[in-house]
C-alpha cells in the first residue's frame, strides 16, 4: 500500500515534469495572459495587501499579474524565509534591495516592512478538482497560511499553475490547506467545498 506522501511526491514529480516540458516562449505568452484574466476577474481594493512570489524553475511567471494587480492599487510582497520552517512577507517596493532566498528564488531585504497579505498567490506543482493542492514538500505556505488565520487574518487564497499540472485526485492530508481559487491559462477556476 503505497502511503499519501509517497502518492503526492509521485504526483508531484509527475505535474512538474509535465509543466518543465511547457515550451518556455509559451509560458511566457501566459504569464502575460493570466495578468490580463486578473485585471477582469481578481479585484482588489487599493492598499490591499497583496503577496506573489519569484518564479522559479518552470513556474508561472506571476510577476506580470502582480503588476497588474499593482495597478489596481494592491501593495505587493513576497516571501522571505527564515528558516526551514517558516516564511514571512516582505513588502516589494520598486528600487529596493532583493536577496537570495534559496531554492533559486529572490525576495525583498530583510528591511523590507513585513506585511500580513490579505490575498496570497500560492505556488504548487499539482492540484485537483476539488482545490486540494501538493506544494514543494516543505510545509512553509501550510504554515503561514495557519498563522494568518490564527491572527484572525485568513486569506483569500488563489493557486497559480499552467493546467498541466492538474491531477485526478490529491490525497488529503490533515494539515493540508484547500486553495478556493486556482489561476491556469484556461483562466479562473473557483472550487466549492
Amino acid at each position: 500500500m503505497t502511503s499519501s506522501r509517497e502518492l503526492k511526491k509521485q504526483l508531484r514529480k509527475e505535474a512538474l515534469a509535465r509543466r518543465d516540458a511547457l515550451d518556455e516562449f509559451w509560458r511566457v505568452e501566459i504569464a502575460l495572459e493570466m495578468a490580463e484574466t486578473a485585471r477582469d476577474e481578481i479585484a482588489v481594493e487599493p492598499g490591499q495587501i497583496v503577496s506573489g512570489f519569484w518564479p522559479m524553475r518552470s513556474e508561472v511567471d506571476v510577476r506580470p499579474l502582480m503588476f497588474a494587480l499593482r495597478e489596481k492599487g494592491a501593495r505587493l510582497c513576497l516571501p522571505a524565509i527564515l528558516d526551514k520552517t517558516t516564511i514571512v512577507f516582505r513588502e516589494l517596493v520598486r528600487g529596493a534591495p532583493m536577496v537570495e532566498m534559496g531554492f533559486g528564488t529572490v525576495g525583498p531585504h530583510e528591511e523590507a516592512e513585513e506585511l500580513d497579505p490579505s490575498l496570497m498567490l500560492v505556488p504548487l506543482a499539482a492540484f485537483d478538482a476539488r482545490g486540494h493542492r501538493i506544494g514543494y514538500g516543505a510545509g512553509y505556505y501550510d504554515r503561514a497560511i495557519a498563522r494568518l488565520a490564527d491572527k484572525g487574518l485568513p486569506p483569500r487564497l488563489i493557486g497559480i499553475a499552467f493546467d498541466c499540472q492538474e491531477v485526478p485526485m490529491v490525497p488529503d492530508e490533515n494539515h493540508d490547506v484547500i486553495i478556493p481559487e486556482i489561476l491556469t491559462e484556461s483562466g479562473l477556476r473557483r472550487f466549492t467545498p
